[in-house]
């Protein structure tokens, strides 16, 4: 079996010469999106920038955070954290209901002024270990680093703070920039900063294990602080993570290793952004790919796979739903021709081929009825047929 330095050497080759794009929670619950995508698991893996090589193959992605977002962003978590964290504080109070007018803030942005994320993590496990043992000692933790196994590789995270023990319990709080207007913030951004948190969450109890603590201790739900209203005054909400951590941890499991997958890459392949276009193709056609029109909202090379699973006919074009109802069938091509007659049906796809059958022959009894090339557009959202 390879050694662990022997695969992270294949990984990097693969990448080329361009810097190695960190792991974020953006990105693996991206990948936990769509755990059966081998493709975007070895380029997450080696740190391909994948913007960069969508918009190389000719694919380029349309979608990603506006500049003002971001700067409005920044601006928010500032005034959250101003004056010692002193709106924070004062969250804790209302929504923990633990009576403290102040705390000490311990900066983990760097140590002895070395930024490493690896002497951060450490000194980050240092820290919650002394936090755990003294119960009593009033200490915010900013910008701490904890680490994540991701499909057999290490992503170092870099959660926005995590407080001291209130009621028994450390709290993770995640500072957004959404609005909640009238106590109700968007469900569908709540939802991903949940999904978000619940990594970070799952990283800081693996925390807590390499430092011989009880991970009970971490609180399943996280603080969620946001705008008021129209306003830029801190709003707080405690958000409910369990099921969103179960699902994370099954997803995580399903994971394929990409250093596995990588080491069976022809020996040429690459993903050097600065590579000729023609070569980047052969590279993404060895790897399996699992599109699904919900890509095109999360992954920057979707609209590559999009337009390969369309010149195969691929069902999973139509939807996952469709691809998990023709298994063993590899395109809407073979499926006509199963209903037609004309493709020669064996034992792994005779009782695909019988359902297909029986589903033509209920929609014949409803009536006519418009018929689904393998050649129909899927909208831009993914959301349906153009």
């Amino acid at each position: 079996m390879p050694s662990q330095s022997s695969s992270h050497d294949r990984l990097a080759r693969l990448r080329g010469s361009a810097d190695p794009q960190p792991y974020t929670t953006t990105k693996i619950t991206a990948l936990t999106a769509n755990p059966a995508c081998g493709r975007r698991s070895v380029l997450d893996a080696a740190g391909v920038d994948k913007a960069a090589l969508a918009q190389r193959v000719g694919h380029q992605a349309r979608f990603g955070r506006s500049p003002f977002a971001i700067a409005r962003g920044t601006a928010f978590e500032a005034l959250v954290k101003w004056g010692g964290h002193a709106e924070l504080i004062r969250l804790l109070r209302e929504e923990l209901g633990v009576p403290v007018a102040e705390a000490a803030v311990e900066d983990l942005s760097e140590v002895g002024g070395n930024p490493s994320p690896i002497l951060r993590e450490r000194e980050t496990r240092r820290v919650l270990a002394r936090l755990a043992r003294d119960g009593d000692e009033r200490l915010i933790l900013d910008r701490p680093v904890l680490t994540l196994e991701v499909a057999g590789r290490t992503a170092y995270l870099e959660p926005d703070t995590v407080t001291h023990r209130a009621g028994g319990l450390f709290h993770l709080v995640c500072v957004k920039s959404f609005a909640a207007i009238d106590g109700q913030a968007s469900p569908s951004q709540v939802a991903a900063a949940a999904k978000q948190a619940a990594v970070y969450v799952l990283a800081l109890r693996g925390a807590f294990e390499r430092a011989g603590i009880d991970p009970a201790q971490i609180a399943d739900r996280f603080l969620l602080v946001c705008p008021k209203d129209f306003s830029n005054r801190p709003y707080g909400r405690l958000v409910d993570l369990r099921q969103e951590l179960d699902a994370l941890r099954f997803q995580l499991d399903r994971l394929p290793r990409a250093a596995e997958i990588a080491r069976d890459l022809p020996a040429d392949a690459t993903f050097d952004t600065t590579a000729d276009p023609d070569v980047l193709h052969r590279s993404l056609d060895a790897l399996d790919a699992a599109y699904a029109p919900e890509c095109l909202s999360f992954c920057e090379l979707a609209r590559f796979c999009r337009r390969e699973a369309e010149e195969c006919g691929a069902p999973a074009r139509l939807g996952g739903s469709l691809r998990g109802a023709l298994p063993g069938i590899d395109s809407l091509h073979t499926a006509v021709a199963h209903l037609d007659g004309t493709a020669l049906t064996d034992d792994s796809t005779a009782r695909t081929v019988a359902l297909l059958r029986a589903a033509e022959r209920l929609r014949r009894l409803r009536g006519p009825r418009r018929t689904v090339t393998a050649t129909d557009e899927t909208d831009e959202t993914g959301l349906g047929i153009a």
